[in-house]
């Protein structure tokens, strides 16, 4: 197997790599260089891929939307949104000839509002949005793509003052790996895998309301 791990430096991606031990891993992330936003640098990656883990993925550090700067706003689309849609097309189109399976790291911040950082959960919003309407079209190319939304991981994008507010147990990134493996084999495709402290279920969207 061969796995593309994005945002591969961080305490997921290494944990993803660590959990496929025998698999050849391609890390990519932007303190090596590579901008998961960046179009121009998703075109001069070569290779095939059986696996991709799209997890780069920053918070804003900022829960007043009246003092969201344009950086903050900008740099969050890029990583969360952008690197996730501009991977796949890219795998899709050319790094993923003979299928395989893609997975998306979102979050719960995707799933349920979240007041501490609302930029960060319209990223995330939008990933499972993506994740589950991509998913029909890349089935055609062979290509699974789930997206996972693991609560609170005991990793640097947990800020420290965060740490202080959270009532449940930080859940090991090497437990969020495992679970990421799971989406990864899963044989369904477009569903948002919750993980929690001992807990990995694909989440159950309600139907929308008909007409009357």
């Amino acid at each position: 197997m061969k796995a593309l791990i994005t945002g591969g430096r961080g305490g997921l991606g290494v944990a993803f790599a660590a959990a496929l031990p025998h698999a050849e891993i391609v890390s990519l992330d932007i303190a090596d260089g590579f901008d998961v936003g960046d179009p121009g640098a998703w075109r001069l990656l070569e290779g095939e891929f059986d696996a991709a883990f799209l997890n780069a993925g920053i918070t804003t550090v900022e829960s007043d939307v009246t003092l969201l700067t344009d950086e903050q706003y900008v740099r969050a689309i890029r990583a969360n949104v952008d690197g996730v849609v501009l991977g796949t097309r890219e795998l899709a189109a050319r790094l993923m000839p003979r299928g395989g399976s893609i997975v998306a790291t979102a979050s719960l911040a995707g799933l349920t509002a979240t007041p501490m950082d609302p930029i960060y959960a319209l990223t995330k919003h939008a990933v499972v949005g993506f994740v589950r309407s991509v998913a029909p079209q890349l089935a055609t190319r062979g290509i699974r793509i789930n997206a996972l939304c693991p609560g609170f991981t005991d990793t640097p994008i947990v800020r420290q003052e965060v740490r202080g507010l959270i009532d449940v147990p930080l859940m090991e990134p090497s437990f969020v790996a495992e679970a990421a493996l799971q989406a990864l084999n899963d044989d369904e495709s477009g569903r948002a895998w919750v993980v929690q402290p001992n807990r990995v279920v694909p989440f159950r969207f309600p139907n929308l309301p008909g007409p009357r």
